[in-house]
C-alpha cells in the first residue's frame, strides 16, 4: 500500500460508498466490485484509458486521485491474465504473500544453516564481550584510584 496515499474524508467514503461499482471503502481503501474490475479491463483491451473506463464508471479522481485508476487496471490486468475472471472476482490482496518461512517449513538442510549461522554470531559476541572484558580491566589499571 503507498504510505503516502491521503485518507478519505467521511463525505468521500459516502460518495464512493454510493457508486454501485464500489463494494466497501475504509479511510485508506477501496474494494471494487469484481463485475466492475471485468469490465474495465474488458473496456481496457477494446481500447478505452484506465481514466476513461474510471470516469465513465461514475468515480470522481479528485477523491481517488489521478494515479488510482492506472494502478488498479495494471493490478486487475496481471490478475486476468494469470487466472482469469476468477482471479478478479475474489479478493486477492494478500494471498500468495511469500513472507518469512515458518520453523515447520523448514528443510532439516536450511535448519542446519540457520542454526550454524546462529552459532558464528554469538561466537562473534562471545569475543567481543572477551575483548571488552579485557579493556575494561586493563583501563581500571591504568586509571589512579581515588
Amino acid at each position: 500500500m503507498n504510505r503516502n496515499r491521503k485518507s478519505f474524508t467521511e463525505q468521500e467514503i459516502h460518495t464512493l460508498e454510493n457508486n454501485p461499482n464500489v463494494l466497501r471503502v475504509t479511510g485508506k481503501n477501496i474494494t471494487y466490485s469484481p463485475m466492475f474490475k471485468v469490465s474495465a479491463v474488458q473496456a481496457y483491451q477494446e481500447g478505452q484509458t484506465p481514466m476513461e473506463i474510471f470516469l465513465q464508471a461514475g468515480f470522481y479522481i479528485e477523491i481517488i486521485g489521478k494515479d488510482m485508476p492506472k494502478k488498479c487496471l495494471l493490478r486487475w490486468r496481471k490478475a486476468y491474465a494469470t487466472l482469469g475472471e476468477v482471479g478478479l472476482m475474489e479478493e486477492r490482496r494478500g494471498k500468495g504473500s511469500t513472507g518469512r518461512k515458518s520453523e515447520k517449513e523448514l528443510s532439516a538442510e536450511d535448519k542446519l544453516r540457520r542454526a550454524e549461522a546462529r552459532i558464528r554470531l554469538l561466537e562473534a559476541e562471545n569475543e567481543l564481550l572477551k575483548k571488552l572484558e579485557a579493556l575494561e580491566r586493563q583501563t581500571s589499571k591504568t586509571l589512579p584510584s581515588s
